[in-house]
């Protein structure tokens, strides 16, 4: 019905919100100040023993700081009075000593059209009723006692039977002068391709009403009784009064029990449904016959933020899940979500229940996971990802998922969970828990001292391990100043050796960190690793002459430090790899080759100190660097010469 210009505004100008809540609460007098209209109550929506429902008067909204709900008075009518909204008018309009328009003819029609089918179907529901109670319906009355469905839970859902004939209902309609495209237009039959009478949509089934939130009957359920049946479950076709995608099953009874305080469960079928109300969980609902659809997300979501999906524990319950979560994903607000608490494997809610009772659902459902979690599952289970393009194609997929999220927050939220879920899977190393380089209250701490066998090594020279964990300082460090440059640096990052436990732990948590922002990392750093880990590391000399600790947010200037320390890195990991294969074979022989080998390890170690030579001057490290390359070359030169001429037949 469409109503004139104005008259909702003047309903709301006559109507005293505070009156009509409070019919519906008692008002917090401690709390609430009636002169200017700001009134608190326990909120009617849901239970509680604080005052957290609030009522502007002057402005004529509700809103509950507990469970969220809002509106004005017309919604609070519809809510409190399970109507529609047009009904919700009309009571306010009457209360208000207002007079209702007239309404549209054609408007008019509609609704008394879809009136008379409630009516129809009703009559249907008592008719199914009627025919499980007769011999017909025997073997489905042994059926439901073996699903240990009692006669109260078949009263209280009104679970009847279709008997097997073609015109059953058909006849009994007809009786009660119920015309026959009405019947034709409730789904309760369909005409005869033959030119015969038209024939029952349902026969030789279990039945289920279908009701909308109001409680009108607009569809039904059938299971078949026959295994042979081609469809085991089906549903009435769409009509005037249903639409499958914007219906759940026990959805009015839900939504009251979800008021009170009841965990809303999203179930597979109806008997799950019934299963969960039965064992106490009168919050639950089921879509009919297909996934979740994004008009049934957004009722769910209506009544409460996180709905709880509880699917079958088999490989079709998870495609379900899944499914579930390609929906949702586009859809997801701040504070709107679902989480997943999947059964056990072969059982729906509805087996677990019956088999180890409401307690075992309750464990499921205090442990259902985030929708993060599942996403992270899907493209993680039963994959290997032992090669690096494996390991891309991961988060190409990932990427993708995470994009189709259209709130930016909830974007980078997902993408630090991922990060962090990524981080587990992908990283073996972890900050050492006991031994040199760890303190129990996690404080930076020196260096680990060099192991007696590293230093009887043949050829590795004193100053490697400092030059490699001066290079990781500046790394860290420059990351620590400029954060958002990581994504480009970050594969190298993560390959790090970080022998110092300290500077792995410092690694760890800005590869977790990094995407939060400077600030957050910083505060991250402080609570893992002491409030003065970072200051010391950043005072330290090399670090506080990098030019991207000097300049600390220039991007620019942080790429090229990144980009220069990590391939002088790669280069004296290369070399040292070189020595140390060199090394081996001098274990066992001396040939020309070892020789020539070792003659370009002494080039590469002496393009390392001229590198070393030019940092000085970038960094000002003086005397003691530059004279431990000198010593060090002095050596290698040395050995050099050792090895050439002592070789057999010089």
């Amino acid at each position: 019905m469409s109503l004139p210009p104005g008259f909702l505004d003047e309903l709301r100008t006559r109507t005293s919100l505070t009156q009509v809540a409070g019919r519906k609460v008692m008002w917090d007098t401690r709390k609430s100040n009636q002169g200017k209209g700001d009134m608190w109550a326990p909120c009617p929506f849901h239970q509680e023993k604080t005052a957290s429902f609030h009522v502007d008067d002057r402005k004529g909204f509700y809103y509950c700081f507990g469970c969220h709900a809002k509106g004005d008075a017309i919604s609070f009518v519809k809510e409190t009075e399970n109507v529609d909204f047009m009904e919700a008018v009309k009571i306010l309009a009457a209360e208000a000593g207002m007079t209702m328009p007239e309404r549209d003819p054609a408007a008019q029609a509609k609704a008394d059209r879809a009136s008379q089918l409630a009516d129809v179907m009703q009559m249907a529901v008592q008719y199914f009723r009627l025919q499980l109670k007769t011999g017909a319906g025997a073997a489905a009355r042994e059926y439901l006692t073996g699903r240990r469905l009692s006669e109260a839970t078949l009263e209280r859902f009104e679970i009847g039977f279709a008997p097997d004939a073609w015109q059953g209902l058909w006849d009994h309609l007809k009786v009660k002068n119920v015309e026959d495209q009405m019947i034709l237009d409730a789904g309760l039959a369909k005409p005869s391709q033959k030119g015969g009478k038209p024939y029952d949509t349902f026969r030789n089934r279990i039945m289920y009403p279908i009701r909308d939130a109001r409680g009108r009957c607009i569809a039904f359920g059938g299971r078949a009784m026959d295994p042979n049946d081609n469809a085991k479950y089906l549903n009435s076709p769409e009509t005037a009064l249903f639409d499958k995608s914007r219906t759940l099953y026990h959805h009015g009874p839900a939504r009251e029990a979800c008021g009170k305080g009841q965990p809303l469960i999203v179930a597979e079928g109806y008997m799950d449904v019934i299963a969960l109300a039965e064992g106490g969980f009168g919050a639950s609902v089921a879509p009919l016959g297909t996934a979740v659809t994004e008009h049934q997300l957004a009722m769910l979501w209506r009544m409460t933020d996180e709905p709880i999906v509880a699917l079958d524990g088999d490989t079709a319950g998870m495609r379900a899940a899944y499914r579930v979560v390609d929906v949702a994903l586009p859809l997801l607000e701040a504070g709107k979500s679902l989480r997943f608490a999947l059964m056990p494997e072969g059982q729906d809610p509805d087996d677990l229940i019956r088999a180890e009772g409401p307690a075992a659902v309750q464990a499921l459902l205090d442990k259902a996971m985030p929708m993060v979690q599942l996403l992270w599952q899907r493209e993680t289970e039963d994959k290997v990802f032992d090669s690096p393009e494996r390991k891309a194609a991961l988060d190409k997929a990932l990427r993708e998922k995470i994009k189709l999220i259209a709130d930016p927050s909830i974007r980078s939220h997902y993408g630090q969970a991922i990060k962090d879920m990524r981080w587990e899977l992908f990283s073996n190393r972890r900050p050492a828990q006991s031994g040199p380089g760890y303190s129990r209250r996690r404080k930076w701490n020196a260096p680990d001292p060099a192991m007696p066998s590293t230093k009887a090594s043949l050829l590795v020279a004193a100053g490697d391990a400092a030059q490699v964990q001066m290079r990781e300082a500046v790394i860290l460090a420059t990351l620590i100043c400029c954060p958002e440059v990581l994504d480009e640096f970050e594969t190298a990052v993560e390959a790090m050796d970080c022998a110092n436990p300290d500077y792995a732990a410092l690694r760890d948590i800005i590869l977790r960190a990094a995407s939060t922002g400077a600030e957050s990392l910083t505060l991250h750093i402080e609570k893992e690793l002491g409030v003065h880990a970072l200051e010391n590391h950043m005072s330290l000399p090399h670090v506080a002459l990098a030019p991207s600790v000097r300049h600390p947010g220039e991007s620019d200037i942080a790429r090229m430090t990144m980009a220069e320390e990590l391939a002088k890195l790669d280069a004296q990991r290369g070399l040292t790899v070189e020595i140390s294969e060199a090394t081996e074979d001098i274990a066992h022989v001396a040939d020309e080759s070892v020789t020539y080998r070792l003659q370009q390890a002494a080039e590469a170690r002496n393009r390392a100190v001229r590198s070393q030579q030019e940092d000085r001057a970038e960094y000002d490290l003086a005397d003691n660097g530059a004279r431990i390359k000198r010593d060090e070359k002095a050596r290698l030169d040395a050995l050099l010469n050792e090895i050439t001429y002592s070789k057999p037949g010089r």
